[in-house]
């Protein structure tokens, strides 16, 4: 079945009009978070979407609710040091920029792994590697959803 592709923080950039960083400079967190609810909320309303949403999206019990309701929940799962290295560069990450941001996502994937894997119906561990491998990956692991 064709599913289309939304990824969340892109919705809540093209709703603003704004990048993320700016609507953490402007409303913090909490506001940014609020707008993260309400495009989540929507998009598990929805039927035959592929929705990506940003890590933070767990926090908040209405979220993971939302997810469950939407439909099958895959968590990509990958360990701080890689996210470091993917991230370490980029400036649009707000919760990184700090002066240690490895300690940073430490804290991140402590408070958030435990949520993902409570939502989480498939959960698929990425080690790097090419976005096709990762493709190929969670294709197999929801193969044996189906199977199951």
């Amino acid at each position: 079945m064709a599913r289309s592709f939304i990824d969340a923080d892109h919705e809540i950039e093209a709703r603003t009009g704004v990048r993320i960083p700016l609507i953490f400079d402007i409303e913090g967190e909490q506001g940014f978070r609020d707008r993260e609810s309400k495009v989540v909320a929507e998009l598990a309303g929805e039927s035959n979407l592929v929705v990506a949403t940003g890590g933070g999206v767990v926090l908040r019990p209405e979220n993971r609710a939302s997810l469950r309701k939407g439909g099958t929940v895959v968590y990509l799962h990958v360990l701080p040091n890689l996210l470091y290295e993917r991230t370490r560069l980029d400036p649009n990450r707000p919760l990184l920029q700090v002066d240690d941001p490895k300690q940073k996502l430490d804290e991140l994937f402590a408070e958030r792994d435990p949520l993902y894997r409570e939502v989480a119906d498939v959960v698929v561990h990425s080690t790097g590697g090419s976005i096709i491998h990762l493709v190929k990956m969670v294709e197999r692991e929801l193969q044996k959803q189906c199977v199951a």
